[in-house]
């Protein structure tokens, strides 16, 4: 069982526009709304590729149900639990050179007990089996070590946790640590106090001292640049597939979603970086916060690029 916890969930409006001006009017083009939230983007790609998973977090108000109607009319089941507020909407702006502007509402406040019900049913949900995604922005009265309670909590009972998060709260959950986790560049340089124009050759040295810290997977993700897939026996860096790009949105939660997928089956490294790498490729290719179609994924599965280190 894989479950996807998104403590912040969030129903994601993405607006085309050929020139963001700043201080002006500007009329929208061609927006679009998905149930969203980085959690929720990964059971979107597990579904995609024919896994099953299970979203769990907190919602609230007329668009935390509206976000939970979403998810039924897309297959994918949810077990949230309703906390007081509104679950946020968020607006996504890409212009027409792919640049992306993201205004995030704050979203809902949730409490000690209403952190320690989810646990509970993370817990409930995942089993003694379970890959569990710990992954996103954490909503407003959750502290910096909410991950790192969760993952120790979990990994406790023998369940495999992917955390996808920044700053602190990845900081705290490196203590315990996470199965895997996909820091994207900056936030790898921010986690070792580095400038961003570190040398690229460093790279996989940095991803080595996340693994002897127990660490089992790191995923860099690099943009353009591609990403590296590292484990305590091999290493491959993926270049990045030149295509159209429609929308970075999502791009990271599908290779993670793709990555969970590829842990659950028993996937070696190299079969599992290829898989990530063809469903963040299909991401950016594709519209709002939508999964890559299968016969996207499919398409650049045997083109993707590996190289070992």
């Amino acid at each position: 069982m894989i479950v996807t916890v998104t403590m912040n969930p969030a129903l994601d409006k993405t607006a085309n526009l050929t020139q963001l001006v700043p201080h002006a009017l500007n009329r929208l083009q061609a927006v679009r709304t998905d149930v969203g939230g980085k959690g929720v983007n990964v059971s979107k790609m597990i579904a995609a590729l024919g896994g099953h998973s299970v979203c769990t977090g907190f919602v609230g108000g007329d668009t935390g149900r509206e976000v939970c109607r979403r998810l039924d009319a897309c297959g994918i089941a949810h077990a949230f639990l309703t906390v007081e507020g509104d679950t946020r909407t968020n607006l996504k702006i890409v212009e027409g050179d792919g640049a992306l502007t993201e205004l995030n509402e704050p979203g809902i406040t949730v409490t000690p007990p209403e952190l320690a019900a989810l646990q509970t049913k993370v817990r409930q949900l995942a089993g003694t089996t379970g890959i569990v995604v710990l992954s996103g922005s954490l909503p407003r009265g959750a502290q910096a070590d909410t991950y790192r309670d969760f993952a120790h909590a979990l990994r406790r009972v023998g369940c495999r946790v992917i955390v996808d998060a920044d700053g602190a709260a990845l900081r705290e959950a490196l203590t315990v640590p996470p199965h895997a986790i996909k820091p994207n560049l900056l936030e790898l340089l921010q986690l070792f106090g580095l400038p961003q124009d570190t040398p690229e050759e460093r790279l996989p040295a940095l991803c080595g001292e996340l693994l002897a810290r127990g660490v089992s997977l790191v995923m860099l993700s690099m943009g353009a640049r591609g990403a590296l897939f590292v484990t305590h026996d091999a290493a491959w860096r993926a270049p990045a597939c030149k295509v159209k790009v429609c929308s970075t949105v999502g791009a990271g939660d599908s290779m993670v979603g793709a990555a969970a997928f590829a842990l659950e089956r028993g996937y070696n490294l190299e079969q599992t970086a290829r898989l990530a790498m063809a469903c963040a490729t299909g991401a950016v290719m594709t519209e709002g916060t939508n999964p890559p179609s299968t016969e996207t994924v499919s398409k650049y599965l045997d083109q993707i690029e590996l190289f070992s280190l």
